[in-house]
């Protein structure tokens, strides 16, 4: 609790740009004046592979789901993994959808971010989510200069959702692992453009939020290398390296909100501002 409020994690998935989720989560949480919602934004989350990163986010940070989910098959595996963790989740427009369906006698079309108007602002955010997309975790490496941002970091220092959260704003953000021993792409070492930002947390944390991704992982999964604490803090240890090598800022993610991380790269170049 902070002056005199109690902070919660509030957790928005949308496989659009999420403006209506915010929306509704914003007007719902304002009733409650004693406490403030710590916002997790996830859009455009339209497959499986998308998805199963944003569980094991909110399975780190249990707290309320909201979502905006046209695909049934990707609605119901919500469903069954918030009934798993015990935390609540509700569809926002499925009951409003039903309404409407009752009332005019017609199924609904289900389209994809029918809601948006298409201005230069809409464009710009999806543009930068469409590159997000394709540059996580270390993919198309060959237009990295062509970013705002690009974060590195060992496994599970949140460079998935943070990615998606500066590019909902609009911020083109590529994110790259750190894998002990390896060295990095040519093409980052290089960049001049972007602002390049390394992500750390305590070995603790790490171990934590792997050892949740393991319990998920499919079976013969082996994952004790992988949420081994002095394995993880020689991982960490390598990363700082790399960080301090090149001069590059570092934010610790421990005790810090998404938004938190976000903002604090922002911070670091204000003409992303």
């Amino acid at each position: 609790m902070e002056n005199g409020k109690n902070y919660f994690h509030l957790h928005l998935i949308s496989d659009s740009t999420g403006e209506t989720l915010i929306a509704a989560g914003r007007a719902a949480a304002a009733q409650f004046q004693s406490s403030q919602a710590l916002e997790h934004v996830y859009p455009l989350i339209r497959n499986r592979k998308q998805l199963m990163p944003v569980l094991d986010a909110i399975d780190g940070a249990p707290g309320i789901v909201l979502y905006t989910i046209v695909d049934r098959e990707l609605s119901e595996t919500i469903d069954a993994r918030c009934r798993e963790m015990g935390v609540p989740c509700v569809s926002v427009l499925e009951p409003v959808i039903d309404l409407f369906q009752s009332y005019l006698g017609a199924p609904s079309r289900r389209r994809v971010g029918a809601q948006h108007v298409m201005d230069a602002d809409y464009f710009k955010r999806i543009d930068a989510l469409n590159f997000t997309m394709d540059h996580d975790d270390g993919q198309l490496p060959v237009d990295l200069e062509e970013a705002d941002v690009i974060l590195l970091g060992i496994s599970r220092t949140s460079k998935t959702p943070t990615s998606i959260y500066l590019a909902n704003r609009g911020i083109k953000t590529a994110n790259v692992p750190i894998v002990l021993g390896v060295s990095l792409p040519d093409r980052v070492l290089y960049a001049k453009r972007p602002l390049i930002v390394g992500l750390v947390a305590t070995t603790d944390r790490i171990s934590h939020v792997r050892e949740n991704r393991v319990l998920g992982a499919a079976k013969g999964f082996k994952g004790d290398d992988y949420t081994d604490r002095a394995q993880i803090a020689e991982e960490l240890k390598y990363a700082r390296s790399i960080f301090a090598r090149n001069n590059w800022p570092v934010i610790d993610v421990t005790r810090r909100s998404i938004e938190e991380t976000a903002a604090a790269i922002v911070a670091l170049r204000p003409k992303l501002r």
